[in-house]
This record gives C-alpha cells, sequence and structure tokens, in this order.
C-alpha cells in the first residue's frame, strides 16, 4: 500500500490524496478483497468532521483578510511594538501561529498572516532566509498549538480518545520551540533596526479600521470556544464549524466589503489538496482495518522493546510527515499512541506525537511549508529554508520525545 502510495506521487505526480486512494485500492487488490468500494466511501467519510472545521475554518481566515482585518492588524503591530524588539518579536510570532491555531493548516499562517508580516521584517533588516524560515517554523508550531490540532484530533479519534484537555500540553510542544525559533532567528536583527525603516510597509495600510467593530468578529469566536470548555454547563457547545460561520457572518459586517461566493470558493480551491488529503487518508485506513494491516502495525508497535519504540518514534513520525502530517499521524501515531497506553497521560503524549508529525511539514520530500514560504518571501529557495529550520525540526522532536518519556513522572 505504501509503495503504490509513493508510486503515485512521484512517479506519476498525483495529488496526496488521490495517492492514498490507489494505495488504498493496491492493498484490497493484492488481500484479494477486490475493490471495495463500500469501504472507500465509508472511509472517505471518517474524518467529514475535520474536512468541515477546516472549511469553515479557511473560510473565516479569508473574510478577514479580505476585509482589511488581518493587514490592519499586522501594522498595528509594527506601529505599536516596532521599538520594542522583545515584545515585537513575540507578538510576531503568535501573530503568524494564529491562522493554523485556528485552522490546523500551516500553509494558512504561511499565506496570510506570513505573507502579510514578510515585507516588514525584511523592512526591519531581517535576511530574506531568516525571514522564510521563522514563518516555516512558526506555522508549523500554530498547526500543533490549540485551540484546533487536527492531527491531535485524528489520533485521539482513532483510539476513542475525545479532544478535551489539550490546551497545556499542545502550548507545551508548540510555543517554546516557537519562540526559541523566534528569538535566535529574528531578535538580533530587531534589536539593531530602527522601525522607522519600515516606514514603505506602514504607509501602505492603516490601522484605522482596527476598531472594536474590526476585531469583533475574533473576540467572538475565541470567546465561543474558551467558553465552551470554561462554561460547558451555561454555554452550550454549537460545534466549531458553527463557531466559524458566526464569525465569517459578523466579519462579512466588519472593514471592507468582502464577497461572500468568491471568498467561499477561494478557500475551497486553497483547502481542496488538505480536505482531499483527509478523504484519502480515511480511505486509506478503513482499507487497512480491513485487510489486518492496521492491526499488525498496532501488534508490531506494541512488541517492540522500549529503545526501538521510542526510535521510531523519532524517525517515522517526521520522515513519513514528509510525504504527509496527517498520513503519519493517522498510519503510524495511532499504533504508537496504543503501544504507550497506561504509560502516564495519554493526552500529553498524543500531543507529543501530534508534534512529531507535524514536523514533517518542512522536511523532504514534499517540503510544502518550507516551499510556500520561500514563494512568500521571495529571492531564497525552499532547501534553503530547510536548512535554517532543521536545528529547530531536531530540538523540538527531541524536546517531543522527551516529554514522552517523562508522561509517567510528569503527570504522577
Amino acid at each position: 500500500m505504501v509503495a503504490a502510495l509513493l508510486a503515485a506521487q512521484f512517479w506519476r505526480k498525483q495529488p496526496i490524496g488521490l495517492s492514498l486512494l490507489y494505495g488504498a485500492i493496491a492493498g484490497a487488490l493484492v488481500a484479494g478483497k477486490g475493490i471495495p468500494i463500500r469501504h472507500l466511501v465509508e472511509g472517505a467519510f471518517t474524518y467529514f468532521d475535520a474536512i468541515l472545521i477546516i472549511y469553515t475554518a479557511m473560510l473565516f481566515m479569508r473574510v478577514i483578510e479580505e476585509n482589511g482585518t488581518l493587514g490592519a492588524l499586522a501594522v498595528w503591530i509594527i506601529r505599536k511594538f516596532g521599538r520594542i524588539p522583545s515584545l515585537l518579536t513575540a507578538i510576531v510570532t503568535l501573530f503568524i501561529m494564529f491562522p493554523a491555531m485556528l485552522t490546523g493548516i500551516t500553509t494558512t499562517s504561511v499565506l496570510t498572516t506570513g505573507a502579510l508580516i514578510a515585507p516588514a521584517l525584511v523592512a526591519l533588516g531581517l535576511p530574506r532566509g531568516k525571514v522564510a524560515a521563522v514563518i516555516a517554523i512558526s506555522a508549523v508550531m500554530g498547526m500543533i498549538a490549540p485551540p484546533i490540532n487536527l492531527l491531535a484530533m485524528l489520533i485521539g479519534q482513532g483510539v476513542d480518545m475525545p479532544y478535551i484537555g489539550f490546551e497545556v500540553p499542545l502550548l507545551a510542544v508548540s510555543l517554546p520551540i516557537a519562540l526559541l525559533s523566534s528569538y535566535i532567528l529574528v531578535y538580533p536583527h530587531l534589536r539593531r533596526s530602527d522601525p522607522a525603516v519600515a516606514t514603505d510597509f506602514l504607509n501602505k495600510g492603516s490601522d484605522s479600521s482596527l476598531g472594536f467593530m474590526g476585531i469583533l468578529p475574533l473576540l467572538i469566536v475565541f470567546g465561543l470556544m474558551a467558553g465552551i470548555r470554561i462554561f460547558p454547563k451555561y454555554l452550550p457547545d454549537i460545534g466549531i464549524p458553527a463557531i466559524f460561520i458566526l464569525g465569517t457572518l459578523l466579519a462579512l459586517a466588519t472593514g471592507k466589503r468582502v464577497g461572500l461566493w468568491n471568498a467561499a470558493n477561494h478557500s475551497l480551491l486553497l483547502g481542496l489538496p488538505v480536505l482531499g488529503l483527509l478523504a484519502g487518508v480515511g480511505a486509506f485506513l478503513q482499507v487497512m482495518t480491513l485487510t489486518g494491516v492496521r492491526g499488525l502495525l498496532v501488534a508490531s508497535a506494541l512488541s517492540l522493546p522500549p529503545a526501538l519504540k521510542y526510535v521510531g518514534l523519532l524517525v517515522s513520525l517526521p520522515l513519513f510527515g514528509g510525504v504527509s502530517a496527517f498520513a503519519s499521524a493517522m498510519v503510524f501515531g495511532v499504533p504508537f499512541l496504543l503501544s504507550l497506553l497506561g504509560n502516564g497521560s495519554e493526552i500529553l503524549i498524543c500531543a507529543a506525537i501530534s508534534a512529531l508529525a507535524g514536523l514533517g511539514d518542512v522536511l523532504p520530500p514534499s517540503a510544502i511549508n518550507a516551499r510556500f514560504s520561500a514563494q512568500v518571501v521571495g529571492d531564497v529557495t525552499y532547501l534553503a529554508v530547510i536548512r535554517r529550520c532543521i536545528p529547530f525540526v531536531v530540538i523540538s522532536a527531541l524536546f517531543s520525545l522527551g516529554l514522552i518519556y517523562a508522561a509517567p513522572h510528569l503527570m504522577r
């Protein structure tokens, strides 16, 4: 199945979603199951809830980008904190992470907040290679951070674990690495720069629209997400997709005029590769279950000696994540989590495994996040971005592995 997947993607240049579907069909044929249409369709709808979250979140981000909220927020950040480099570094990092935190997809951060803030960072004296690297790392950490970590959701769904109580563990595996990369790559340049050099960037926008009504949709979205967790008895859980739809409707009434149809169409086109990927992953895993391969992986992971189990986590998840972070989380993340059940906090372990899988977005062969970051910044190759990201990938991987190892002691 994996051989068919890789051949379809890298030899025939097929999208990852279709490649996973071809791999599923190949596995079923070899196992003598024919082409199991029912299982393929059923599997494709396994993660329909995650698909709804992704699409509605991307629609919300598209509307607040087009109505000027994100642009005004970027300008306001540079103007307000330009003379406090230590604080500006942290705020810029969170600003880049923000879309990925809401959507669970790295490319939304790169193509929205990353693209908006990149000219300002270059104007403030940062080399383009470092700007691209910090955008790439911040986007990955945003995907891992709460409130929406689709990798943890998918792994949890594979072991019947509800997505509850993940906020602190996900912050622990994401925020320190994001800030570390920014303070190493960005802060030394901001400390020596004069905010006046970003005048050209500042003149392209205005923070005049960033009033209370401008940020109201963001406040509503974050307020509802936090409220249903803090006050579950008093605030009904209307579902994350409904929260994003409500935020989108509010955003349409603020800022610049936005065409809903065009925004919806653009969001679908931008998110289609990931939506197709989730459908393909579902079909792939359904056939793995049908043929017994998934059980074989779980049994193999359970029988590994502890040392090899940690080596397997450190190697298989990030490397296969270079093909697809979502596929890596589901194919390898679920068996490894099952093999570690009872060793401590399953929530902390699941969060760390999702971080290991998410690192694949800046690793070859696809390195999709590094490629987009290089394109957004310009005049830098994606290989140069990967080289700058590798040290932080290694630190993050070792840190996540350390949390998995220490989970029984941390949760006593």
